[in-house]
């Protein structure tokens, strides 16, 4: 799982917008029917859940992760609208999707050579592909840019609450001889596995309702990223006709992901292990099989064992907000010289470790030192709100307090009208290049944070209401 797509990302994480921007090419995690899309897309868009909140927690080591307490309603019954994608894309037209859609059957015969090269076996190929038809509702998710979005604290809020951390804790004890030998065997906190675990699926619970092939051949075959869900749905195959998964355990997100930590297919293919010996790689009903595959995965990334991911600090008044980037690592004992401390002068352990500086908040909020493990959290998902939340949820988990500093709750979140204003506002006086399309990323924090200097604000990149009004001139 790299920061390289293991779906596509929506609009709808882009959380405390000045901050957590997701590049378009993101990972499974945040793009997904099920796990933390559907969260996001419930709470952002008003889309239909995909499980239920009351689930219970998987008990005495069985190997089947226990249902929602609530049949969840699937969107997939959802039909397509029918228009254009609001990518603009030449693809994403309503006239270009139908004629894929038409021309379906033909586009998943013709992978036939490519999955012969793959070592899938003709009967295969023809069972998995019999019966099969484009889901075209998932055009409009992909293309989907809802209106408001969230602050990163009530983000937290909801993700981090005591229901989800008393699971992760019955989790920890149920499953503890699995976390006992994965830590043995790959160095990688059980906290940080078991947060992943809590946040992507809420313990099993919220996985998706979406068949797997038939999203990601929808995919290969109809829309702008054909490219890519090309070897999605390959590797889908590949999955199946090595005999790890059957058909109906491959069902999860309108992407593609799959399982309670949320895989894409080709992830499945690099990071999925046996854990319990048992001839299989189960990622969906086998704890064994998912915790270290969900380890493996973080190993693989980077993962520095016996190490934090990172520190709340408190930033001093006057500070210089332009260092708040991810480019911009010094050693801890430097961000301590320009008078960065944790909260209550708590020591750091290693001074010579290197960090980032992250404000998630801006000026009015609490500053963050982010080391190594936060940089494989950002692989796992490269957004920096679904990375703190896994660091915060697996210190909590580990017995830790809650951040310290208040959240400027005062804040309103800019909705995208207001959004896409401020960066028409930038490009008049001069501040920003890009095209203006309400989707902030790294050049419109840029822009922000140069205007901000200009008028001897905190260049802190936060897209607040009350730099929108000094841009309106009032």
């Amino acid at each position: 799982m790299r920061a390289q797509m293991r779906g596509i990302a929506t609009i709808a994480v882009a959380m405390a917008i000045a901050v957590f921007v997701l590049p378009e090419e993101a990972h499974a995690q945040t793009s997904n029917g099920g796990g933390i899309q559907g969260f996001l897309d419930n709470m952002f868009t008003g889309s239909i859940s995909k499980g239920g909140q009351g689930a219970q927690v998987p008990r005495g080591g069985s190997a089947q992760p226990q249902p929602a307490a609530t049949p969840p309603a699937s969107s997939a019954a959802l039909p397509w609208t029918g228009q254009d994608g609001a990518s603009g894309h030449p693809l994403m037209t309503a006239s270009a999707i139908r004629e894929a859609a038409a021309n379906f059957p033909n586009c998943v015969a013709a992978m036939w050579p490519d999955a012969t090269r793959r070592h899938i076996t003709r009967a295969n190929f023809e069972r998995f592909t019999a019966g099969l038809s484009p889901d075209l509702r998932i055009m409009d998710l992909m293309d989907s840019q809802p209106e408001f979005t969230k602050a990163i604290w009530d983000y937290l809020d909801i993700l981090v609450n005591d229901t989800r951390l008393a699971k992760g804790r019955e989790i920890l004890a149920t499953y503890k001889p699995q976390f006992d030998a994965v830590e043995r065997a790959y160095g990688v906190d059980r906290y940080a596995i078991a947060a992943i675990w809590g946040i992507e699926s809420n313990y099993s619970t919220q996985i998706g309702d979406r068949s797997v092939l038939q999203s990601t051949a929808t995919l290969a075959c109809v829309g702008r990223r054909q490219n890519y869900f090309r070897d999605e749905f390959l590797s889908a195959l590949e999955i199946l006709n090595r005999g790890d998964l059957r058909p109906e355990q491959m069902r999860g997100s309108w992407a593609g992901a799959f399982g309670p930590t949320q895989f894409m297919p080709t992830a499945f293919k690099r990071f999925a292990v046996d854990g319990d010996g048992d001839g299989r790689r189960d990622v969906v009903d086998d704890p064994a099989d998912l915790i270290a595959s969900t380890a493996n995965n973080l190993k693989k990334d980077g993962w520095q064992t016996g190490q934090t991911w990172g520190y709340e600090v408190a930033v001093p008044q006057g500070f210089n907000y332009m260092l708040a980037d991810r480019a911009k690592a010094m050693t801890i004992a430097q961000w301590e010289h320009l008078g960065l401390k944790r909260p209550g002068n708590k020591p750091f352990p290693r001074s010579a470790e290197r960090a980032y500086l992250l404000a998630p908040a801006g000026a009015e909020g609490p500053g963050f030192l982010m080391l190594q493990n936060f940089r494989v959290f950002m692989k796992y998902n490269p957004a920096e709100a679904y990375a703190l939340a896994i660091g915060h949820f697996a210190d909590r988990l580990r017995g830790g307090a809650p951040f310290i500093q208040p959240w400027p709750r005062q804040e309103r979140v800019l909705s995208r009208a207001e959004r896409l204003e401020l960066q028409q506002l930038l490009a008049q006086r001069g501040f920003y290049r890009g095209t203006p399309d309400g989707q902030f990323g790294g050049q419109t924090r840029e822009a922000l944070r140069s205007f901000q200097a200009s008028i001897g604000a905190p260049a802190d990149g936060f897209a607040s209401s009350d730099v929108l009004e000094r841009l309106r001139g009032r």
